[in-house]
């Protein structure tokens, strides 16, 4: 787990782009402390920070390969490169210098090509320069699990695992009037309803990013090609349903032989690894697999002082009844507050999940421990975990009322009193799931933004980001279409970003077994019946066939347990001990040629006031505030602590 950086230029005077190189790679230090190296030909710059995880004493990067006709840069995991290697050794007479996996992804690329990277099981995103064909080759994950920047100017093409490298960067790429000056208008507007940034833009509209499970090819002055290698495709055809209680059963063992399978290669590590645990199935299945294969592992958990916004009481029983030792972060009011605009630096682009806050603390407090932790980000949108995924059924009567009709049903909820029960449903029901579903968080509705965005355009939507997903499954069940949707969007937006973000922070590297090719080989073929099972209101079981499938894993007091998320209690905070805090970031931002702020402040005192909850509004509003203040502004500037873990043992 690294950062990494590289330039290649139009002109062929990379040389003259070494030091810029240099000052963008300190921006990203935190995401690998242990070493940082450059390399550069004519053509190149390379820049690489190191977080030591395999093959500790070798393995440096930038890394050469095949008498140098190759150098990578390489940023994440390769859970496979054993058997990638024993393979190209057994096929081809492969060599190797190191016992690492970086090695093993430019040697696959020698032999292989392109399609290499089908073979990598893992999170990546990284760079080959080949020196004798003049190409620059690079890839990200299927999933997304690891970032990649990319900014273009005259004097060439710039990628690297953290926007504000890039943002650093306006000189050596021949910008004269810099990178960060240009707001992207749409980006904000889609951030608004959906509380982050979507693929592959960011909110500088001079930065995109690489597209999780594609890669790319540029030459020096050429314009970069990209091509998708991973499409997610749920299996419609009803393959996976399985014959029979004996059919069911072997299903149910797949599974749990493939997470077993993907839980021991991600323990492959040269330092001590950990795992994150809440009191939910997900993260206690991978810690009680993990549990299998290191005796001592040590679990970390995090929650709050409120009844009701924590799981550290089922996190602490779970951990005893797997046997592990655990450690546990409880994260109050001020220190949220305190930290939130050092975090809003870390994340580059803002992302309105209050959830991040405490995954930050928590990152901190674990890496005084271990240098990795695994962790059960994937399971929901593979499995069919979120409650939303029950709503197809519980709406299977509007589907009764003939189409001419169902607009009448809109409008009968628009004259219901806000907040009435019954209201949104009735307004859910009149729509289509194209229109009724853009993922897991929707925080404000298109209309709803005209009297608070300066620039709103009526013209966007959610549609334009969901619209090409959904013409990708128009044969799917309405299930597997929501999955398909949130994978491309808030896994890679919201889930992963945060994740990445939040343990890089704090130079821990952390590991998503659920999100592993053979892991969802067999997910993409589940019925719908083995991921929403139960009553025909949509108050049935999600996640069916993976509970079964864990049975004599998983504690029983979690296997069946409802999914509580991880709630935080800032409808309370902001309407108490967070509304002064709130107040002086509306009073003193500088972005009202963007968003109202009269606006969000009569948003803030309703909120405190009356009976509606707008929490989630105001916070996502006040991250976007933070970061215009430390990206844009340039007013608020966060102290950045060093890189410095001392561990406890």
């Amino acid at each position: 787990m690294c950062g990494l950086l590289g330039l290649l230029t139009a002109g062929a005077d990379a040389a003259y782009r070494i030091e810029p190189t240099a000052r963008a790679l300190r921006c990203q230090r935190h995401r690998g402390p242990d070493e940082s190296g450059t390399w550069n030909d004519a053509d190149v710059v390379f820049g690489f920070n190191r977080l030591s995880i395999i093959d500790v004493e070798h393995s440096h990067q930038p890394l050469q390969y095949a008498d140098g006709r190759y150098t990578i840069a390489f940023n994440g995991e390769i859970y496979n490169y054993l058997e990638l290697r024993a393979e190209l050794t057994a096929r081809h007479g492969a060599t190797f210098a190191t016992d690492g996996d970086t090695e093993a992804i430019v040697a696959a690329y020698h032999y292989w090509g392109p399609q290499a990277v089908r073979r990598l099981r893992g999170m990546f995103a990284f760079l080959i320069w080949d020196r004798q064909e003049r190409v620059l080759f690079g890839a990200r994950d299927p999933f997304g699990i690891k970032p990649l920047f990319m900014a273009t100017g005259p004097a060439g093409v710039a990628f690297a695992s953290e926007k504000k490298s890039l943002l650093s960067m306006a000189g050596a790429l021949g910008m004269s009037g810099g990178v960060g000056g240009d707001l992207d208008a749409a980006a904000l507007q889609h951030y608004l309803l959906l509380q982050y940034v979507p693929e592959p833009a960011t909110l500088h509209r001079a930065v995109r990013r690489v597209e999780s499970g594609t890669y790319f090819t540029v030459r020096p002055g050429g314009e970069v090609e990209h091509e998708r290698y991973f499409f997610p495709t749920f299996d419609v055809r009803g393959s996976g349903t399985p014959a029979g209680p004996h059919g069911e059963a072997a299903l149910h063992g797949r599974i749990a032989d493939v997470l077993r399978d993907s839980v021991a290669k991600h323990m492959r590590a040269d330092v001590t690894v950990g795992a994150f645990l809440s009191g939910g199935i997900d993260s206690t299945a991978i810690a009680a697999l993990a549990k299998e294969h290191n005796p001592d592992l040590i679990t970390f958990t995090t929650g709050f002082e409120r009844e009701g916004y924590s799981e550290v009481d089922v996190a602490a029983e779970s951990a005893a009844a797997i046997g592990v030792r655990h450690v546990v972060r409880t994260v109050k009011p001020d220190e949220m507050m305190e930290a939130l605009p050092l975090i809003v630096w870390y994340l580059d682009d803002p992302v309105a999940d209050p959830a991040l806050v405490p995954l930050w603390f928590i990152a901190r407090e674990a890496r005084q421990h271990v240098k990795v932790v695994l962790s059960g980000e994937g399971a929901d949108e593979l499995f069919g975990g979120y409650t939303i995924y029950r709503e197809p059924l519980s709406l299977a009567p509007f589907e009764k009322v003939p189409g001419a009709l169902r607009p009448l049903l809109g409008k009968a909820s628009r004259r219901l009193p806000e907040g009435m029960r019954g209201k949104d449903l009735l307004r859910r029901g009149a729509l289509p799931l194209e229109e009724r579903y853009y993922g897991n968080a929707r925080i404000f509705r298109d209309g709803e933004l005209a009297g608070l965005l300066r620039q709103y355009d009526p013209r966007r939507s959610y549609t334009d980001i969901t619209a090409p997903h959904y013409a990708d499954s128009v044969d799917w069940d309405p299930v597997a279409r929501m999955q398909h949707v949130d994978l491309f969007t808030w896994l890679r937006g919201d889930i992963l970003v945060k994740a990445d973000k939040m343990t890089m922070a704090n130079s821990l590297e952390l590991r998503v077994p659920f999100l592993d090719p053979a892991v969802f080989e067999v997910a993409s073929g589940l019925p719908l019946e083995q991921k929403i099972s139960g009553r025909s209101d949509g108050s049935g079981t999600t996640k069916y066939a993976l509970r079964r499938a864990l049975e004599g894993i998983v504690p029983s007091h979690v296997l069946h347990r409802r999914k509580l998320g991880f709630p935080v209690p800032i409808r309370l905070w902001l309407r108490d001990e967070m509304y002064a805090w709130a107040r002086g970031i509306i009073r003193d931002s500088q972005a009202d040629h963007l968003v109202d702020l009269a606006a969000v402040q009569r948003m803030l005192d309703a909120h405190r006031t009356g009976p509606i909850d707008h929490s989630r509004r105001i916070w996502t509003l006040l991250v976007f505030l933070i970061w215009h203040g430390i990206f844009v502004e340039r007013r608020i500037r966060p102290e950045v602590p060093e890189p410095a873990y001392p561990v406890r043992l």
